[in-house]
């Protein structure tokens, strides 16, 4: 895989040391390699490398908080205007060594979800009760034709757009994770 600017951002990402840099810098916020490196249990050099691939492609920015020697790394703020598409539509793929790649990154991302659900799942009970009833798993069955189901992703999008920075500013907001997964049921 080249890492030329016009590779696309989910090429970029079919990388399991990148994948695991965004999804660290979004959930946790800004942090230079070593902290990255530290975290992810890798060293700085490859993280700094990873971390300024991840930038050109307009996915990490710098904040500018770093000391000079080292950058601190955020997660690239997402707004309309800007938003780097990664979704990959896998009936567009037409090399075997994408479609590798594509669905790699697709498994992966089901793993760190289902790891961020394990470890809720085990600190629940350590948070406020309204917290505890409110999140989790929420596993509904629905029946509907193909373009009903075009239109319930798109308003399923739309509702969690209007949620995005509704808590900011807001004494006791916390950012939650919400995580749609469409899965069509055996017939």
């Amino acid at each position: 895989m080249t890492d030329s600017p016009s590779t696309a951002p989910w090429r970029l990402l079919a990388h399991p040391l990148r994948s695991r840099i965004l999804a660290h810098l979004r959930l946790h916020g800004g942090a230079t390699a070593a902290e990255l490196a530290r975290a992810l249990g890798t060293n700085t050099g490859v993280t700094s490398y990873h971390a300024r691939v991840l930038a050109d492609a307009g996915l990490l920015e710098d904040t500018g908080l770093g000391d000079g020697r080292s950058r601190v790394w955020a997660a690239a703020e997402e707004d309309e205007e800007r938003a780097v598409d990664t979704s990959v539509a896998v009936s567009t793929i037409d090399d075997a060594d994408d479609l590798a790649d594509a669905l790699w990154l697709a498994h992966d991302l089901v793993d760190h979800h289902a790891q961020r659900m394990h470890g809720w799942v085990d600190a629940q009970v350590s948070w406020p009760l309204v917290w505890q009833e409110e999140c989790g798993l929420d596993d509904r069955e629905v029946l509907v034709d193909e373009t009903q189901l075009a239109a319930l992703r798109a308003e399923l999008g739309a509702v969690l757009d209007r949620y995005r920075r509704r808590g900011a500013g807001t004494p006791g907001a916390r950012r939650v994770s919400a995580v749609v997964a469409l899965t069509p049921l055996p017939r």
